[in-house]
């Protein structure tokens, strides 16, 4: 179970609705939708995936699979800060796996997961061309490296305060 439920506004539900009516009858709808329901909750939860596949009258299994089918889509919420870890080679070798262990025992959540309060994402990546300041860990682009599981709590308090 997620621990973000589901939190759409009025506002938001009523973008939705007009960008669906503004690609209703196109052929190929289902992109764009998705990319502008994206922009509008900032993920495709669940919900919005049913709403796009009843409004657009196309099988929710089809939303689904292009929703995950794109790496650019998202089925769970980004957090203020996100926090990536690299695990390409030279960052595993040097022990990023214990670096998303860290982050994760600090945030209290597992990667690809948002905190509850919205405010930190964990995600993982591959190789960011920092293999000289392995393992390495992005936060909201800024690249920190050379790190240990000890550096972890510091440079995520520098974030909690915002």
């Amino acid at each position: 179970m997620s621990q973000n439920p589901f939190e759409g506004t009025k506002e938001q539900m009523a973008e939705l609705l007009a960008c669906i009516e503004a690609n209703r009858g196109e052929k190929g709808a289902l992109m764009p939708v998705l990319h502008e329901a994206q922009n509008i909750y900032g993920y495709l939860p669940a919900e919005v995936q049913t709403i796009i596949a009843e409004e657009l009258n196309i099988p929710l299994a089809e939303v689904y699979g292009v929703a995950t089918f794109y790496s650019q889509f998202s089925l769970t919420p980004k957090g203020k800060h996100k926090v990536s870890i690299c695990l390409g080679t030279a960052c595993y070798v040097k022990g990023s796996d214990k670096i998303l262990e860290a982050v994760e025992h600090e945030l209290r959540v597992r990667c690809g997961e948002c905190t509850p309060d919205k405010k930190f994402s964990i995600e993982s990546c591959r190789c960011v061309g920092a293999c000289g300041l392995a393992p390495v860990m992005i936060v909201d682009g800024e690249v920190y490296g050379r790190l240990t599981p000890r550096d972890v709590k510091g440079i995520l308090d520098k974030y909690m305060q915002d």
